[in-house]
């Protein structure tokens, strides 16, 4: 029970730790914000699609956005461990390196879903789309924590390269095509009205996917953090 409290209380640490270095920087939020806004307004112009049209490709637009404005988030979170030598310190804290890990998912989590709420009102003024369908925003949920569980494990082990930059997509990327295929299809069902039993597989592949890559690190990420 004590060492459940343990781990609990510096899972806690670690997440309050990034949000309020992020509410005194505002540096990576704005970031990811305006990135996922300029990709959103780039495949508008870049598609000129008609409202019928566009509809069908909301969520592909949308996912991209987020994976990329993620991912952004995700290099930048650890890369400032890293060259401020706090990553260091953190290994050398008495606690379950795990707990590091979950700290800093946590704290990635919540910055994605900050941008995502805040995407998905401008996207609905803009286009004339309705996003705010519980079973769509149901599928952001999902997808986000898959993709910032399996993103957080790989920028922890490319935090250390110089080519972190560029690693972290290359290894990111092709992990997290099931979460991508999963939370298109599954979000374009749901906008287009589709019944659940047309939904349910790509819901249950996302739970799947979310169950397993929080689970791995449990066992891997004391060894992903080692030089």
């Amino acid at each position: 029970m004590k060492e459940s409290t343990g781990f609990g209380r510096a899972v806690l640490a670690i997440l309050w730790k990034d949000l309020a270095a992020e509410l005194r920087g505002k540096e990576l939020l704005s970031a990811m914000l305006v990135f996922a806004l300029l990709v959103i307004l780039a495949f508008n112009f870049a598609l000129d699609l008609d409202p019928k049209t566009r509809a069908s490709v909301t969520s592909g637009v949308l996912w991209v956005s987020f994976i990329f404005a993620g991912t952004l988030g995700l290099n930048r979170s650890m890369a400032t461990e890293q060259d401020r030598g706090c990553l260091d310190g953190l290994l050398l804290a008495p606690v379950d390196r795990s707990a590091i890990y979950f700290g800093k998912m946590l704290a990635n989590l919540v910055f994605m879903l900050i941008v995502e709420a805040v995407v998905l009102p401008i996207y609905s003024a803009l286009y004339n789309v309705n996003l705010f369908r519980p079973g769509l925003l149901l599928m952001v949920v999902l997808g986000s924590v898959g993709y910032v569980a399996v993103g957080t494990l790989l920028a922890a082990m490319a935090a250390q390269a110089r080519t972190r930059d560029m690693l972290l997509p290359l290894l990111l990327f092709p992990v997290i095509i099931p979460v991508l295929i999963a939370a298109v299809k599954g979000s374009a069902a749901f906008l287009a009205g589709s019944a659940w039993a047309d939904v349910s597989s790509w819901v249950n592949l996302l739970l799947a996917y979310d169950v397993l890559f929080l689970a791995v690190p449990l066992m891997v990420f004391d060894f992903v953090v080692e030089e």
